[in-house]
């Protein structure tokens, strides 16, 4: 509670001299502090909070103050003290009008009885700029130049992720692409000797009812091929089973037998069922029967490949539109869990020979988010994830719901991150990784996602093969979240 009297007390010449950040000034300078500024008393409580218009300066000239930040929805304590002359508030106030919102950064609250010297935000602007002009524009010139290194180096880093992740999603569509390729190239062939064989069977020699036997096959020949990809063979039981059809094959002279027994043990079919087909079609036609049962076996299982492929390029492109909500409003209602897959399908690339543990909450709600800058989230953390193991190790990713905030662990079981340097990761510009593989700015843009724009939290727990990162977002913003323009500058 502030104690307010008609006249506030000021503080004398040599009483400003005794604080440390007046120290050097003027009598002249220091008279009008002395006028400008004013004592106040606060009992024990809030003096500010931290999102509050920077209003005022405050310096300390007697009790106890604590400054804390929010994390979590909790205040976490960041300084305690009973210095005389340190200062909290609207210090820089001297900005420009241009320049960020000038909000309290922190809450400060006194645990006694405590006295402050306060100035009026307007008042230090005006203090700084007209006693220390130049030092304004070098203070100025340094934030600014940061700014703009940080964002130009930050633009360098999202396009390094990109192209990686361009080159990542090429490779992924290649592979089925290239399958289609050859499977449509094999099943035309496999059709022309389809009609081939038609021919020879339909030539009139034989008789309607045995061709109708023969196509009865051909049905129970596909549902064999469907029911061998539940139940697949072992591989030596799979090589029993053409060394038998090769050798019933061979007995019954039909030709190539060692081409044609593995297409026909792939589907299920085994001797016993080989017999059905010779009592069906007669010695004469037992290898045009044969052969038209293996294109069609082959047939259905070139199809069922392109049929794969096409899903796969399918799936690909429809997880680099969820990865990149090219058409989606940027603040919406997002599944955590299908960002997150999307992200896993994109890096999918970088995730060979890594075993990718997924422990999605099925009860996790949708929460209201930027949904391409959590992808970016993830990818960032991912990624040194990755690089952390070099090549082989376990990548867990946990959703869960803890209270009014859903929970996303992303964890590796790489070397740890050393104690020394856990504080420091997600500073601007701090990297462990050599000279030109990092610009130390993907987990201080990823903290900026989480904490400034979501207010949420990003925390680190590790230990050697043990590093997990949590990122904490609430289900339910009091208001919508504004964007802002500042945020990866």
């Amino acid at each position: 509670m502030t104690v307010h009297t008609d006249e506030p007390r000021r503080l004398s010449i040599d009483e400003l001299r005794t604080l440390f950040l007046f120290e050097s000034l003027s009598d002249e300078q220091l008279q009008w502090l002395s006028n400008e500024g004013y004592v106040e008393e606060i009992q024990e409580g809030i003096v500010f909070s931290e999102g509050d218009p920077a209003t005022c300066c405050y310096i300390l000239l007697s009790g106890e103050l604590r400054l804390c930040k929010l994390s979590h929805g909790e205040e976490v304590e960041i300084n305690r003290t009973r210095q005389r002359g340190v200062y909290s508030g609207a210090f820089s106030a001297f900005f420009g009008a241009d320049d960020k919102k000038k909000d309290y950064t922190a809450t400060m609250r006194v645990t006694e009885p405590s006295e402050f010297f306060v100035i009026d935000a307007v008042t230090m602007a005006t203090m700084m700029n007209t006693w220390f002009p130049m030092a304004v524009h070098l203070i100025e010139g340094f934030i600014m130049g940061a700014r703009r290194t940080n964002e130009t180096l930050g633009e360098r880093e999202r396009l390094l992720a990109l192209g990686s992740l361009s080159a990542g999603l090429t490779h992924e569509l290649n592979n089925p692409a290239a399958a289609a390729v050859r499977a449509a190239a094999t099943l035309r062939q496999r059709v022309a000797g389809m009609r081939s064989k038609l021919a020879m069977l339909a030539d009139g020699t034989l008789d309607a009812t045995k061709l109708h036997q023969i196509v009865e096959l051909q049905e129970a020949a596909v549902e064999r091929l469907e029911k061998s990809k539940a139940k697949e063979l072992s591989p030596m039981e799979l090589s029993d089973a053409e060394d038998s059809l090769t050798d019933w094959l061979d007995d019954h002279n039909v030709q190539a037998s060692w081409d044609v027994a593995p297409v026909l043990a792939a589907a299920g079919l085994d001797v016993p069922w080989m017999e059905e087909v010779l009592t069906a079609v007669g010695p004469t036609y037992l290898e045009g029967a044969v052969r038209w049962l293996m294109y069609t076996i082959d047939t259905e299982s070139l199809m069922n490949e392109i049929d794969d492929s096409v899903t796969r390029i399918s799936t690909l492109v429809g997880a680099a539109k969820q990865y990149s909500q090219i058409d989606r409003a940027p603040y919406q209602i997002v599944d955590l869990r299908e960002l997150l897959k999307s992200t896993l399908v994109m890096m999918s690339g970088k995730l060979q020979g890594l075993e990718v543990v997924k422990d999605f909450d099925p009860d996790l709600p949708a929460i209201p988010a930027y949904a391409a800058e959590l992808n970016q989230v993830w990818t960032n953390i991912i990624d040194n994830a990755v690089s952390a193991m070099g090549g082989s190790g376990t990548l867990t990713i946990r959703t869960k719901k803890d209270g009014a905030y859903a929970v996303v662990e992303i964890g590796d079981t790489g070397p740890g991150i050393p104690p020394e340097i856990r504080r420091r990761i997600f500073e601007p510009f701090f990297t462990t990784k050599p000279i030109g593989e990092g610009t130390g700015l993907g987990l201080d843009i990823s903290w900026r996602i989480v904490v400034k724009k979501h207010h949420g939290d990003l925390r680190v727990e590790s230990h050697p093969g043990d590093t997990r990162f949590k990122i904490v977002l609430p289900l339910e913003p009091d208001e919508e979240l504004e964007s802002d323009p500042d945020l990866l500058s």
